[in-house]
């Protein structure tokens, strides 16, 4: 299974629908409650102390499309709270995570119906937390972050409604990055599996090699800039956003314009096929078919060629993903939420912290179907991630993953559909040698700021 990384579309529907109906957490009302987007927050719920009372009671409790696969995990770690806590009962609720699914959320949220423990995204954990929708853990639970990594822990942190940072939402699993190579392509272009690049400029560099040995026989990889961004820009060290995230600045820092003069230039030599500019044709197949020396950055992809090219697999090797000037991976983690509207917090807290603990995050990642990375300190440090039997590269490439997970940072550039889509165009131009890098970026960054603006 894909770790599930949603679009931003989320998060522009829910601050404009429901900041026009007044949202953020407000003041008093007459009972001495507090509002979030005019639902009831329980006084319990706010404040700066922690929350207390018997763990008991019925909360709800929401993922995304995980029933069909993983069933038999969920209710059985459901069965296990139960019975550590007898006087409570879990309903669980799967989202089916169609295209309707943001709507329904939205809806929930506004109806004040959001379920006592959601499981939600980045972009969807930024804007619930901005409308005062989720706990504050950091007044209520101050100790919830002692499982995690501290670094994952310590960059989820999303602003409320005053500006202030702050932790709203436990982490949960991740997917991973690597590097992943076809060695004898790139030994037929006269490089050293060995020695794969560190920088995301070191990778164009060799890619370059890939273009004059191949003869348009094979590529580095695909064309189209959506499949490297953000990524390659968030490891060069590339500022995105302004430091409050109302604006993109990543045109004026000349590290994105060598990325463009990189990508241009490649894609001018034949190192990527022309005709995957604008496709979204998916990297993986082509790999699969032994026309690509670089392939899909997430571990699950390795799954799918061994079960699809075995031949490929076995010339398949992995690396570390280019640290680059970050100096560290970031991931796109899926988080769990606890709604501050919840007549239960207790409870549902409760709940989150024991879904989210080692042994269970372990327990679901040791699953055959999915191909997960756990957020706790000591499910990483598990014999299952650590180990290496022979020069399976799926195997390496899940202890390259566990050890990087160590350090990464979450993720906190959530760009939407239509920004991502309006800066690829930009500098799809740049590429076909119709505008210079630099007047590329400068328009891209215009363009996606207007969206911003748009959105409120």
């Amino acid at each position: 299974m894909r770790a599930r990384r949603l679009t931003g579309t989320l998060t522009c529907l829910v601050l404009l629908t429901l900041t026009a109906a007044g949202c953020g957490l407000s003041g008093g009302s007459d009972d001495g409650d507090a509002t979030a987007g005019g639902c009831k927050v329980d006084k319990a719920n706010v404040g700066s102390g922690p929350l207390s009372g018997d763990v008991k009671g019925s909360i709800t409790f929401q993922t995304t499309n995980l029933k069909k696969d993983f069933g038999d995990y969920f209710n059985g770690v459901i069965a296990s709270f139960e019975k550590e806590h007898p006087d409570t009962k879990v309903k669980w609720i799967d989202d089916p995570g169609d295209a309707t699914f943001t709507q329904r959320l939205v809806a929930d949220a506004q109806g004040c119906t959001l379920p006592d423990v959601v499981n939600i995204n980045v972009n969807t954990a930024i804007a619930l937390t901005k409308n005062g929708y989720l706990l504050d853990l950091d007044k209520k639970a101050p100790d919830a972050g002692e499982p995690f990594v501290p670094a994952l822990w310590k960059s989820s942190l999303y602003a409320d409604a005053s500006g202030t940072k702050v932790h709203s939402v436990l982490p949960w699993y991740s997917g991973g990055i690597v590097q992943t190579f076809n060695t004898e392509l790139m030994k037929r272009a006269g490089l050293d599996p060995a020695k794969p690049p560190t920088t995301v400029l070191g990778l164009f560099e060799d890619a370059q090699k890939v273009a004059k040995a191949s003869g348009g026989k094979y590529y580095a990889f695909l064309a189209n800039p959506q499949l490297r961004i953000p990524a390659d820009w968030q490891q060069m060290g590339i500022k995105i956003f302004a430091a409050d995230g109302k604006s993109f600045t990543f045109a004026d820092d000349q590290k994105t314009v060598r990325w463009v003069e990189a990508m241009t230039k490649l894609y001018k030599a034949g190192g990527m096929p022309r005709d995957s500019l604008s496709s979204t044709q998916d990297p993986a197949n082509v790999y699969g078919q032994a026309k690509l020396v670089y392939g899909p950055t997430n571990p699950n992809f390795l799954r799918f060629i061994q079960q699809n090219n075995p031949t490929v697999y076995k010339k398949t090797g992995v690396a570390r993903f280019m640290l680059d000037d970050l100096g560290h991976t970031v991931g796109a983690p899926q988080y769990m939420g606890v709604a501050s509207t919840s007549k239960n917090a207790t409870t549902a807290l409760s709940f989150a912290r024991f879904l989210t603990n080692a042994q269970n995050q372990l327990e679901w990642a040791k699953d055959p179907n999915v191909v997960i990375f756990p957020s706790t300190t000591a499910s990483l440090d598990d014999p299952f991630f650590q180990s290496v039997k022979g020069t399976d590269p799926f195997a390496e490439a899940r202890k390259i993953v566990a050890s990087d997970r160590k350090t990464a940072t979450a993720d906190e550039v959530a760009l939407t559909p239509g920004e991502l889509n309006a800066i690829s165009a930009q500098i799809q131009l740049a590429m076909q040698g119709k505008k210079s890098a630099a007047d590329a970026l400068k328009d891209a960054q215009s363009k996606a700021n207007e969206l911003i603006e748009q959105a409120g």
